[in-house]
């Protein structure tokens, strides 16, 4: 029974994939956790017409993500049966590295797996049909929230068809205060972050702010597709990459119209129905109540733009092959009205979601019956109707509209465009260069960095409407640190969602996967504090980032190490893989350590030996990655016989100096090297090298603590 001034040790509020997965995690290792989700529906955008996982990168990039991706194929193999097209299209395509191949499930699974995992968890109480009213502080200590029932009236937890319309008086919300050691804000509208007072950006930043190139009013025009490259990156395409292309990119910016002006323009807005054209599980497309014959010019169909060269402007944005004859129509985008909602109230955001409801639907109407429609588009669309086994509750229509971006935390970090590029420095030594190396990186981003409309303008044709971007040749993956869920001012409250990013570094930041695996590294983060009685800004990185390798979480990106292997080096090569000693996205696991390299590793090992602040750890990292030997091993197997290996002796002995310098005890690096069970004059594998560190660093921080 929740009642006022209930207490639990950890109080999130949203029920997005982001923020079950912190509800989960938390109350998995033992916490009293409270979930609070403003609708009857948990999952977000994935329950609400999704469709699948937006990520080009096949692992399974942390443990909650990966119940969900395994419980989806699991569900359609004992439904269906094993390599069922419905149990095919759960899971990545082998056969076919395209992005839009990547699993796909339909929302009524989505959401009975997410019923399912929250149901398991025995501390964890859910809380459907409320959202955060008003928060109280104690200075940098968040102390409780006041929740308010949404629909008291229909007890459903969506916006009633009824009752105000009958002329009835609605009934008083019910209103609750819910007192916790930690919060966590798991909304995508940052609702609890703005109600605690901490500083939010709503909008595009200048250019000038944090020099990133996209940011502001832009105008970007199409990338040429060619007869060498018809899709991006060409390092994944090539092989070079591990992850799946897209069709097209964006190039040059327009100028100068790309004035790089800020102002508080968000991403556009629009609900993603789920069609069928099955007889027999399709409900026909009625004419809406508020039909609008205009929609069609002022929605988009989700198309490319029609002026640009090498694009299908006429091909419908779409996500195909959902289970069971589904797609998933990604159109109906209406520029404008959605800039309202980040701030409106919970009335005037449904306001809002229903007009854009009634625009896509009078779009899909009107090309299926109204004589001004294109043939093309007739005949794509004439025999799709809403899915009659999809949202069975609310009309077939999508519970949520699809909010690509709202508030956003200003932290103690903030994820920008140069974030999600490969490092100048780097690059310059070798190929295939990583993106920025953070130290407490919690999670992985994959997705390109990109932007859709922001405002209906243009500056003719030949480039994109102002505000989009896709840069799907130059983006690579990401390190996301601890620090961008962390707000300035407030020590116990945890954002994994509405994150710290400029509008430019939103773009790799805003996919469920990335927010599962935010989501769970805060759940970790608040027990972590508790259990060490600190807060989440007290706590050592360190101590979350073993923690999330150890449950085979990814936050290092590497073409060569699936994080959810059971290889017993797998956590020391993701954990030293944001404490610079990986340049590129190549770990080499299996290929000898060479003596350049072993000098390098060693003299990291010696800095982090000291490195106390996360500025020290930034800075130790940066230098260790860009000292490391230039594109080496590149070939390593074929260059086999002119390497130098560093015996697993001889890189120990490195090692054991660096302590001995530094007045440490060498027991802790005695017992690793033991625990590998290799001869001192074998060639040291990369990965038992990265062992022998990883274990060492453990070790002696651990003797520290206590």
């Amino acid at each position: 029974m929740i009642d006022s001034n209930s207490h639990y040790d950890l109080v999130v509020i949203g029920g997005t994939p982001g923020g079950i997965a912190c509800a989960v995690r938390a109350a998995r290792e033992g916490l009293r956790v409270l979930l609070v989700n403003h609708t009857q529906h948990l999952g977000g955008f994935i329950t609400s017409g999704a469709g699948g996982w937006e990520t080009p990168c096949d692992y399974l990039r942390s443990p909650l993500y990966a119940e969900m991706i395994t419980g989806a194929a699991e569900y359609y193999r004992d439904t269906y049966g094993e390599n069922s097209p419905q149990h095919r299209a759960a899971l990545p395509n082998p056969d076919n590295r395209f992005h839009i191949e990547r699993p796909k499930v339909e929302p009524r699974v989505a959401e009975m797996l997410f019923e399912q995992m929250v149901a398991r968890e025995k501390t964890l109480t859910v809380l459907k049909g409320y959202y955060v009213a008003s928060a109280e502080r104690d200075g940098a200590k968040l102390t409780a929230v006041s929740l308010k029932e949404l629909h008291p009236e229909s007890g459903a937890g969506v916006p009633p068809a009824s009752s105000s319309e009958a002329g009835e008086t609605p009934a008083p919300p019910h209103t609750l205060r819910i007192t916790a050691r930690t919060f966590a804000d798991g909304t995508y509208e940052g609702d609890l972050a703005a109600a605690a007072g901490v500083p939010c950006q709503i909008g595009r930043e200048p250019r000038s702010r944090y020099n990133e190139p996209h940011a502001g009013v832009i105008y970007s025009t199409e990338r040429p597709h060619t007869p060498d490259q018809s899709r991006f990156p060409q390092d994944a395409v090539a092989g070079r990459l591990n992850i799946r292309s897209f069709p097209h990119a964006t190039g040059p910016l327009r100028h100068p119209d790309s004035t790089g002006e800020g102002d508080s323009a968000v991403m556009a807005y629009n609900y993603r129905l789920i069609l069928t054209k099955n007889p027999a599980n399709r409900i026909p497309i009625q004419k809406p109540k508020n039909y609008d014959p205009d929609a069609h010019k002022k929605a988009s169909n989700g198309s490319y733009v029609p002026s640009l060269p090498n694009v299908i402007a006429d091909r419908p944005n779409v996500v195909p092959n959902i289970p069971n004859e589904k797609i998933g129509w990604n159109g109906g985008r209406l520029i404008g009205p959605h800039n309202a909602y980040p701030t409106a109230d919970w009335p005037e955001r449904e306001r809002i979601s229903r007009h854009y409801l009634d625009t896509m639907l009078s779009l899909l109407w009107f090309y299926q019956n109204d004589p001004a429609a294109r043939e093309c588009d007739r005949d794509y669309w004439k025999d799709y109707g809403l899915a009659a086994d999809e949202f069975i509750d609310n009309q077939n229509l999508p519970y949520e509209i699809y909010v690509r971006e709202a508030r956003r935390l200003i932290g103690r970090y903030v994820f920008t465009e140069h974030d999600a590029l490969p490092v100048p420095a780097f690059a310059r030594i070798h190929a295939g260069a990583r993106t920025p190396i953070h130290p407490d990186s919690v999670a992985t981003t994959d997705w390109p960095i990109d932007s859709v409309a922001c405002i209906e303008r243009s500056s003719g044709p030949g480039a994109h409407p102002d505000g989009i971007f896709f840069l799907a040749e130059e983006s690579r993956p990401a390190q996301v640190p601890y620090r961008t869920l962390l707000p300035q001012g407030l020590d116990n409250l945890l954002v994994p969602v509405a994150l710290s990013a400029s509008h430019v570094g939103w773009g790799p930041i805003r996919l469920e996967p990335v927010w599962m695996q935010t989501g769970e590294a805060a759940g970790l983060a608040a027990v972590l504090a508790q259990k060490h009685d600190t807060t989440p800004t007290a706590l050592d990185p360190d101590q979350l980032l073993r923690g999330l390798v150890e449950r085979h979480t990814m936050i290092s990106f590497f073409n060569d190490v699936d994080p959810a292997s059971t290889e017993p080096w797998i956590p020391a090569v993701q954990y030293l893989g944001t404490k610079g000693f990986f340049a590129t996205y190549d770990a080499y696991p299996h290929e000898p350590l060479t003596s350049a390299t072993a000098d390098c590793w060693a003299k990291a090992f010696t800095a982090l030996l000291t490195c106390d602040t996360s500025d020290d750890a930034s800075l130790v990292a940066s230098a260790a990655a860009h000292s490391l030997p230039a594109n080496e091993p590149t070939k390593p197997s074929a260059a086999a016989a002119a390497i130098v290996a560093s015996t697993l002796g001889e890189f120990a002995s490195k090692l054991r100096t660096a302590l001995s310098n530094k007045n440490l005890d060498t027991e802790p690096l005695e017992a690793a090297k033991r625990a590998l069970g290799l001869r001192c004059e074998e060639p040291l594998p990369r990965s038992a090298a990265c062992q022998l560190i990883y274990e060492t660093l453990g070790a002696i921080k651990t003797r520290k603590r206590t």
